[in-house]
């Protein structure tokens, strides 16, 4: 591989003059320039960003690290980071921790050796050991979606209570009381927080919630809790899933049994990502714009990287109920409907 001084050598001129052209700190002559840029080529040099990110004290880097990357959450999510980071002339680096707290310490690590200039982190789970990594950043740091115990950081996320209540009062406002809610795994505080929205609006009610069932975040997840449900005594007439992954998994469980949807059963998840839309029927959902949750997050990071002495702003975003095709009143018959319309 060409270095810097075989391009001089081969310019016939100094290594320093090559260095001013290279990272332009000094101007040259046109001619001058015009030999150093044939001998780049000539030779196919690659200057040395590391080398130059080191005099610059800076990377033009960002780290994004992401608790599961084959979820199109954070798909969509990395792509709005990517775009705005883009077109501000930064470079993103992905980290996927697939769920694993040691996995996400880790990868903390490595983008830190990467001298990155700032970081954005959707946390798999509180865990003390990462929280107290974090705290002790010198790079400016974002959360995204979730807090962190002890990490004083700018943060943007969704009001996950609120958009919880607002898919159970959705399902209470069509006639459902038997409402059940696959929230995903219980450690995390979005499932908590989207659980307290979903008690609070049968508890409004008057109706009895039932246990929030645990799962991972994933369709398969959804899948075996909806087969557990519907194959139990207490059939729900309507479910809310903690994200929309889990609602593909309890429309398949539905299909299989033939359970008609939303005749039979009322599906409604969390996130509106772009699948949602394409299903059949399309999935009622909790809405949130995810490109642009993503855009606002490196937009804040951009902004504390340029200007350190900002204080720490959390922003929450309103969600909004997306109603398509995969809700609607319950099919009921005899003293069962005539309970519900006297509520």
């Amino acid at each position: 591989m060409a270095t810097i001084k075989d391009v001089a050598a081969r310019a016939g001129i100094s290594y320093t003059t090559v260095s001013h052209v290279v990272n332009g700190t000094r101007p040259v002559s046109d001619p001058v320039r015009i030999k150093v840029e044939a001998a780049i080529a000539e030779l196919g040099y690659v200057p040395s960003g590391v080398a130059r990110s080191l005099r610059a004290r800076a990377t033009g880097t960002i780290g994004l690290l992401v608790p599961n990357a084959s979820n199109p959450y954070f798909a969509e999510l990395a792509r709005g980071i990517e775009d705005h980071a883009e077109r501000n002339g930064y470079s993103v680096i992905l980290c996927n921790s697939d769920d694993d707290i040691d996995k996400q310490l880790r990868y903390l690590r490595v983008l830190l050796e990467r001298r990155i200039d700032g970081l954005i982190v959707a946390t798999v789970a509180s865990d003390a050991a990462f929280a107290q990594a974090l705290a002790g950043l010198k790079v400016p740091l974002m959360l995204v979606d979730r807090s962190l115990d002890g990490v004083t950081a700018d943060r943007v996320q969704v009001d996950h209570e609120r958009g919880a209540y607002l898919a159970t009062r959705h399902l209470l406002d069509l006639g459902h009381r038997r409402v059940a809610c696959i929230g995903g795994p219980a450690s995390t505080q979005v499932v908590q927080l989207r659980a307290a929205g979903y008690r609070r609006a049968l508890a409004e009610a008057g109706v009895e919630a039932q246990p929030v069932v645990d799962c991972a975040f994933t369709s398969p997840a959804g899948h075996a809790a909806a087969q557990v449900l519907l194959n139990g005594d207490d059939v729900p007439t309507a479910i809310f899933a903690g994200n929309d992954m889990i609602a593909l998994g309890v429309l398949r469980a539905a299909a299989e049994r033939k359970v008609s949807v939303p005749q039979q059963l009322s599906v409604v998840g969390f996130d509106d990502i772009e699948v949602s839309r394409y299903l059949h029927p399309a999935l009622t959902t909790v809405g949130q714009s995810i490109g642009q949750l993503g855009e606002t997050a490196a937009a804040r990071l951009l902004a504390r990287i340029r200007t350190p002495g900002l204080s720490a702003e959390q922003r929450l975003i309103e969600p909004t109920l997306v109603l398509r095709e995969s809700s609607a009143a319950p099919c009921l018959n005899g003293p069962e409907r005539a309970s519900v319309l006297a509520d």
